[in-house]
């Protein structure tokens, strides 16, 4: 069996903090808040607290904590949900708009870097068989597939 190195995603959160760091310092957002915000931005389909919470799997708390403080900065709005008081859209405004774009170019250049030695071929395979990962997860989270394991 393959053994992953256990560092990896605490390596690639860390290398992706570094180089968020200088933007969330100089607006004087927190990296969550700012996670947030780029979330909402480039998935304009997943625009509740909610989502956020589940896909992006950050804390309820934080999740609350940091659209307050993007709804009082300006960057985001809330707009009530009809037909469902409880719910609320979150979306960006135009305040938000250079900040997102800066966010874009640096989400650029950490993926540019992140492959720059990975061959064409190796990464459509790579592409390949994460899709194929990304479907087994599904299924496997799927409350019919769920197997008990014999000790």
């Amino acid at each position: 069996m393959m053994q992953m190195n256990l560092q990896f995603p605490y390596k690639l959160l860390q290398a992706y903090t570094a180089y968020c760091r200088p933007l969330c310092q100089e607006i004087k957002l927190p990296q969550t808040a700012f996670d947030i915000l780029m979330f909402l931005a480039n998935n304009p389909a997943h625009n509740t607290a909610r989502d956020i919470v589940e896909i992006r799997g950050i804390k309820a708390n934080l999740v609350s904590v940091n659209v307050d403080k993007l709804v009082h900065e300006g960057y985001i709005e809330r707009a009530a949900v009809p037909g469902d008081r409880r719910k609320t859209y979150l979306t960006c405004t135009k305040k938000a708009s250079p900040l997102i774009e800066r966010g874009r170019k640096i989400q650029a250049v950490f993926f540019q870097e992140l492959l720059q030695t990975i061959d064409p071929d190796e990464l459509n395979t790579f592409h390949r068989v994460f899709c194929a990962i990304d479907k087994n997860l599904d299924k496997m989270m799927k409350p019919a597939s769920a197997k008990t394991i014999e000790k």
